[in-house]
């Protein structure tokens, strides 16, 4: 049997075809490369099946395209389109919220398959998260790429002078961050671009292991992407045409950049030393290609804001007559425009901020056009095989002058730069390359990986919790039930349990044996499931023994030793509780005074060491810190798997802080009407029932979701 593979791309808009790059700031070269890799994938005899899996978007304002759940890329090969959040079409940044619906679905997805995927590959930090959901439920090895890394952008925008509030507002870099650590945590492999990556950039993340990378420098399709040739006199026409209305004179070598209008590819800096420089001007046109629009005022605001630096920067300088920005452009338009700048002797200008990737660097490379590139990222490793064109300091608008107007006083090493760019792209960045070092590297290293755990839906014991389950915590929600709403739920939930439909299950952060003394007091049914000290430990009706499986898959890497000594100097803060309250999973602490803030502190202190845990804070004053795959929203999705029971055949009810953990994905959820006010954000969340009844808050939730049969 061929290798069988699934891609996880999901905030651009992506099709087999005709793909609309430079939309808005989602789509760009990772989209592009996406696509590519699953198509080359998709034509190799290795290959049996790739899924590219995405959103699924109904909206008016976008092709009907992005609406089909499934779409042919070729034999085997296609596009799978899941609805998760708005049906309309969003940012990325707002993705937040849904993605672990999203995880859920998938799960659901692959358990029809006949086989699990040989590997997962997320791309970017939203994938990545969910990568990681998929890939400890079903241990399916994990392979990540983030493309462009949320502390790295943090870093160049704050150098750029923008104030943290707004970056963490536009871009919610902090929730990204996480998401990055979470993925890197969780990763079999990280694919890189380039080295300055893997060791700049990556490298500033706690969860990230050196051991882990590989780079594999990004192929570009030469079939595409080649030098002038016998069509080029009617590609020059049409190109004319359309720079002909914003240049004085079209005969001048151009400046051409291609770029999404987004802050971080900087061209408004790239204008500005335009502008400032006679020289520039005098010897060059300068051609910003930066996606299609209709009427700037209807674009995104990242990218109205772009375009209005652009269109203020020609006016301060009076630039009319040198500067071209035209409104469309189509996509196989592009090896053209390169190949146009390359006849008219012009350079190819990236003057992006951060660069991780560079595949316009390579697209103009092997039509023939020299470069003057950002030091950051890929094109270092560009330039050095390719060895055509200057890099230059972009934050330094002189530093970019400088290296332009060198870059442009020389025929003979423009002539050498294009001979070298297209020699070196043909041997080093080929297409067939990229994808054959790929498929090589990940059957060497992922080939002996297995499952940690059983295989989904093969366990041969007897189903011990039944078809339904309805799950109490018995800290909070059940701790303040009065006696006659117990009574009440107890009647229920006996009436309904006779024909094995309704299960309950005991959440709780005590000791089984703890757990048990304190429920004997509440005379409700007894539960055929308890997840204990914080979803560490899961024990099943009376037995003393917890399910080893569910041990074994939160283990990795666990160090309790280790734990405790990261935290120890935190004693200002935190209070290590008594030994009953302690676990083999579990480390929990009181806080000194209630609050949030404590919880960046003690991930970032977990995260500096290289620790696989994380901290849950729950009723304000207690922290638990437990395995970095163990959660009481985990250890339910465990439950479900091993035992065959859907998600929507789960209710829980929650009430405290820190209960949100317990809302996220496809299970449902009832709020009472005496709940932590941190809960009420979730009003609007679907699957999420706040009762209005004082009294039967619990009943009333189970027949909302039609749970009782009476």
């Amino acid at each position: 049997m061929g290798l069988r593979l699934l891609h996880l791309n999901l905030h651009g808009l992506i099709r087999s075809s005709d793909l609309e790059l430079g939309r808005d700031s989602d789509t760009g070269g990772q989209t592009l490369y996406v696509l590519e890799l699953v198509k080359g994938l998709a034509a190799r005899p290795e290959v049996e099946k790739v899924q590219l899996l995405t959103r699924l978007i109904i909206d008016r304002k976008v092709s009907s395209d992005y609406s089909k759940s499934v779409e042919k890329i070729s034999n085997c090969a296609e596009i799978v389109r899941l609805p998760f959040g708005p049906k309309r079409y969003i940012r990325k940044e707002l993705f937040w919220p849904y993605l672990d619906d999203l995880a859920d679905q998938i799960v659901q997805l692959l358990q029809k398959e006949s086989y699990l995927p040989d590997w997962i590959h997320a791309h970017y930090a939203d994938a990545g998260y969910v990568g990681s959901l998929v890939s400890r439920r079903l241990g399916i090895p994990l392979v990540f790429t983030a493309h462009s890394l949320g502390r790295e952008k943090q870093r160049r925008l704050l150098a750029a002078g923008i104030d943290h509030d707004q970056i963490e507002q536009t871009y919610s870099v902090s929730k990204r961050i996480d998401a990055e650590e979470l993925a890197l945590a969780h990763s079999n492999l990280v694919i890189t671009s380039t080295r300055q990556e893997s060791e700049h950039q990556y490298a500033r993340y706690g969860s990230f292991n050196a051991n882990n990378v590989e780079i594999i420098p990004p192929g570009v399709d030469l079939n595409r992407f080649h030098p002038i040739d016998f069509n080029f006199e009617e590609e020059q026409k049409d190109l004319d045409k359309m720079f002909n209305p914003f240049l004085r004179d079209i005969k001048l070598p151009p400046l051409l950049s291609i770029s999404r209008a987004v802050r971080r590819k900087n061209i408004p800096a790239l204008i500005e030393t335009y502008g400032r420089s006679p020289v520039l001007q005098q010897r060059h046109n300068l051609i910003l290609i930066l996606g299609c629009r209709e009427d700037s005022r209807h674009l995104e605001k990242q990218q109205r804001e772009v375009f209005q630096q652009v269109f203020e920067l020609v006016d301060k300088y009076n630039l009319y007559g040198k500067v071209a920005y035209p409104k469309h452009h189509k996509r196989e338009q592009i090896p053209s425009i390169y190949r146009w700048a390359t006849n008219k002797k012009g350079l190819f200008v990236n003057p992006a901020l951060t660069e991780p990737f560079g595949l316009t660097l390579l697209e103009a490379a092997a039509c023939g056009l020299p470069m003057v590139a950002t030091d950051d990222g890929g094109p270092r490793d560009i330039i050095a095989r390719c060895e055509n064109g200057l890099l230059v300091d972009v934050t330094e608008l002189e530093a970019l002058q400088d290296g332009l107007e060198t870059a442009g006083s020389s025929s003979s090493a423009w002539e050498t730069w294009s001979n070298n760019g297209l020699e070196a792209v043909s041997r080093h960045f080929s297409w067939d390359a990229h994808v054959c070092n790929y498929i090589a590297l990940m059957q060497k290293r992922l080939k002996f990986l297995a499952p940690r755990y059983f295989t989904v839906g093969t366990s041969q014991a007897k189903n011990p919790i039944g078809k339904k389950l309805l799950l109490l915590d018995l800290d909070s929600n059940l701790e303040q039930l009065e006696s006659q709403e117990i009574s009440n739920l107890a009647e229920k939930l006996k009436s309904n349990s006779l024909d094995f439909d309704i299960q309950l299950g005991i959440l709780t952060g005590r000791s089984i044996q703890a757990a048990r003394y304190r429920y004997l007091e509440l005379h409700l049914p007894s539960p055929a499931v308890w997840i204990c000290r914080a979803g560490t430990e899961i024990y099943y009706a009376d037995e003393n023994k917890s399910d080893i499986f569910w041990q074994d898959s939160i283990s990795v890497d666990w160090n309790r030793k280790k734990v405790e000594k990261a935290l120890f100097d935190l004693k200002d803060y935190l209070i290590l509780q008594s030994v009953d309250q302690q676990g083999p999973f579990k480390v929990s602490y009181l806080l000194k005074e209630t609050g949030d803030a404590i919880l960046p502190l003690v991930r970032k202190r977990l995260r500096q060491i290289g620790l696989a845990a994380s901290p849950h804070l729950r009723c304000h004053w207690y922290l638990d810190i437990i395995p970095l795959r163990a959660s009481r929203s985990e250890a339910i999705r465990f439950l479900t798997l091993r035992w065959g029971i859907s998600l929507d055949q789960v209710v829980i009810v929650a009430s405290q802080q820190g209960d949100s953990d317990l809302i996220k994905g496809l299970t449902s959820t009832i709020i009472p009407v005496e709940h932590d006010s941190s809960l009420d954000e979730l009003k609007s969340r679907q699957g999420v029932f706040f009762s209005s009844h004082p009294r039967e808050g619990i009943v009333d939730g189970l027949k909302h979701f039609r749970f009782l049969k009476k």
